[in-house]
C-alpha cells in the first residue's frame, strides 16, 4: 500500500506546551507613551490566568488534565506522507503533514479553544465574546465553549458571513451567537459602517467589536478570546509540531530540511514550527516558511513596528510586523489570513532570522489545491493551501537540484465549507491582487508617531 499515515499512541500526547518566547529577545507591549504595560491593563480583557501565561518566561508549561481530556477526543493528529503529489512532481523530496483537518470543527483551532474556554472557566467567567475570519475559530470556540459550559459571541467578518454561510450554522449548533462585522451593535462598528457602509470588514474590526462587547459589559462575568496572535495562543498550539516530531522519528526521518504554514495571525504556522524553531536556534538546518497572501503581505512588506491589534485601538501597541491597524485587505477568499498584524512572537523570529517569510498569488494557491485535490484527493482550506502551494514550490526545487529531503506542513484545516472559493476559481472569476505600495504607506502613515521597537541586531 502507497498511503502513509503515522499515529502516535493516546499515551503520547504532549503533556506540557512549548514557550518559544524564552529563547527569543521578546519586547513588551506597550501604552501610547512607549511605557511597558503591566498585567493590570489586561484585566478586563482576559482573565489573570491566562494573562500569566501570556507574560510567562518559562519554556514549558503543563498542561492541565481536564484539557486533556478533551483534546484527547482528536489527538493527537495523524502525520501523513503525500506520496501521490510527491510521484506527481517526480521529486525526490518525502513531503510530510499534520493533519489538523481531523478535529471536530475541521481546523487546528480547538487546541487553543478549549484551554481559553477552561482557563476562563476556572476564573468564574460565564460569557467568552471573540471574533473570527474565515469562521474557523468562530466554529472552534462555540464548541469549546458548548463543552465547558460557556456562553459564547462571535463577530465575523462580513466577507467571510456572506462568503461561508455554514460556517455560522455550525457555531449556532454548538450554541454560538454570530454576528457580521461591522455590526451595528458597539460604537467601533457604527464608525466603520458610516465611513463605508459595504465595508467587507477586517479582522482588525472584528476584533475591536469584540474587546468593545467585552470590557462594556457591567456583569464582570465577560472575557474576550482571541483565536491567533497572542504569546498563550501560540503556546496552546504546539502540541502539533511536538507530535510531528515523534511521528518523524517513527516514521525513520530525524528533522525535517523544510517547515512550512501558512500564516495570518500565526497561530497554526507556530504551532508546527516553534518545536523546531528550538531545533533551528541550537544548530539544526532547517529552512521555516511562514506563507501569506499576497493581498495581504504583513511580513514580506510590512515593517516591524508597535501598533495596536484591532482598529477600535483598544488593545496594548505591539511589537510586531504590520500594514497598519486600519488596513482593510481584499476580499479574498482565504478570509483566516485577512489580517493587518503578525504574531509578536513570529514576528520576533522573523527579525532574529529564523524565518524566510514568503507570499503567493490567490490563483497559484488555488492551483497548488487543486492539485493536491486531484493528488492527495482532500479539499483543504483555502488558507491551507497557500503552505501547499509553497511546498509544491520548494518539491519542485528539490527535482531541479536532484536532491532528497524531507518537507514537513501543517494541513491546517479542511475546505468542505469552502466550496464557493473553488466553485468561482474553476469558472475563471477569481483574480490576484498584489497591495499597491501607494495604499501600503497610506496604512501606515497612522503609526509612524507611534513608539518604534528595537530592530534586531541594532
Amino acid at each position: 500500500m502507497k498511503s502513509i499515515s503515522i499515529y502516535l499512541p493516546k499515551d503520547e500526547i504532549p503533556r506540557q506546551w512549548y514557550n518559544l518566547g524564552s529563547e527569543l529577545a521578546m519586547q513588551p507591549p506597550v501604552d501610547a507613551s512607549g511605557k511597558p504595560i503591566g498585567p493590570e491593563a489586561l484585566a478586563k480583557i482576559f482573565p489573570m490566568n491566562l494573562i500569566e501565561q501570556e507574560m510567562c518566561p518559562d519554556p514549558w508549561i503543563d498542561i492541565p488534565e481536564p484539557i486533556l481530556d478533551i483534546i484527547s477526543r482528536w489527538r493527537p493528529s495523524p502525520l501523513r506522507r503525500a506520496v501521490f503529489l510527491e510521484e506527481y512532481l517526480k521529486t525526490p523530496a518525502r513531503i510530510y503533514y499534520k493533519d489538523e483537518s481531523v478535529s471536530p470543527a475541521g481546523s487546528h483551532k480547538p487546541n487553543s479553544a478549549v484551554a481559553q474556554a477552561w482557563y476562563n472557566k476556572q476564573f468564574g467567567i460565564e460569557n467568552i465574546v471573540t471574533e473570527t475570519g474565515a469562521g474557523q475559530w468562530g466554529a472552534a470556540l462555540s464548541f469549546a465553549c458548548k463543552l465547558i459550559g460557556l456562553n459564547c459571541k462571535v463577530y465575523m467578518v462580513r466577507i467571510s458571513f456572506d462568503q461561508k454561510p455554514f460556517r455560522k450554522v455550525m457555531m449556532q449548533l454548538w450554541g454560538g451567537t454570530c454576528v457580521a462585522s461591522p455590526s451595528t451593535e458597539t460604537e467601533v462598528g457604527r464608525r466603520i459602517l458610516a465611513q463605508d457602509p459595504n465595508t467587507p470588514g477586517s479582522l482588525g474590526i472584528a476584533i475591536g467589536e469584540a474587546i468593545e462587547a467585552a470590557v462594556t459589559d457591567q456583569s464582570g462575568k465577560t472575557r474576550y478570546s482571541l483565536g491567533s496572535v497572542l504569546n498563550h495562543v501560540m503556546l496552546h498550539q504546539t502540541v502539533i509540531g511536538l507530535e510531528a516530531k515523534k511521528q518523524l522519528k517513527m516514521a525513520g526521518e530525524k528533522l525535517p530540511d523544510v517547515v512550512i504554514g501558512c500564516a495570518g495571525g500565526g497561530s497554526n504556522f507556530a504551532g508546527l514550527a516553534f518545536p523546531f524553531t528550538l531545533d533551528k536556534i541550537h544548530g539544526a538546518n532547517i529552512e521555516i516558511i511562514p506563507v501569506e497572501p499576497e493581498a495581504c503581505p504583513t511580513i514580506t512588506r510590512g515593517p516591524f513596528a508597535y501598533d495596536y491589534g484591532d482598529v477600535g485601538r483598544q488593545t496594548p501597541l505591539i511589537p510586531m510586523y504590520t500594514l497598519g491597524h486600519a488596513f482593510i485587505p481584499r476580499p479574498i477568499h482565504a478570509g483566516g489570513l485577512r489580517y493587518h498584524g503578525m504574531a509578536p512572537m513570529v514576528s520576533q523570529a522573523v527579525q532574529q532570522g529564523l524565518f524566510n517569510p514568503r507570499a503567493l498569488r490567490q490563483t497559484e494557491c488555488y492551483e497548488a489545491a487543486m492539485l493536491w485535490a486531484n493528488t492527495e484527493g482532500p479539499i483543504c482550506a483555502p488558507e491551507t493551501s497557500h503552505a501547499i502551494a509553497a511546498v509544491i514550490q520548494e518539491a519542485v526545487k528539490a527535482r531541479e537540484e536532484q536532491r532528497e529531503k524531507v518537507i514537513l506542513f501543517n494541513y491546517s484545516g479542511h475546505g468542505l465549507l469552502d466550496l464557493a472559493g473553488y466553485e468561482k476559481f474553476m469558472a475563471g472569476e477569481l483574480s490576484d491582487y498584489a497591495l499597491p505600495e501607494e495604499d501600503l504607506r497610506a496604512s501606515l502613515e497612522p503609526i509612524m508617531s507611534y513608539p518604534k521597537p528595537k530592530q534586531y541586531g541594532t
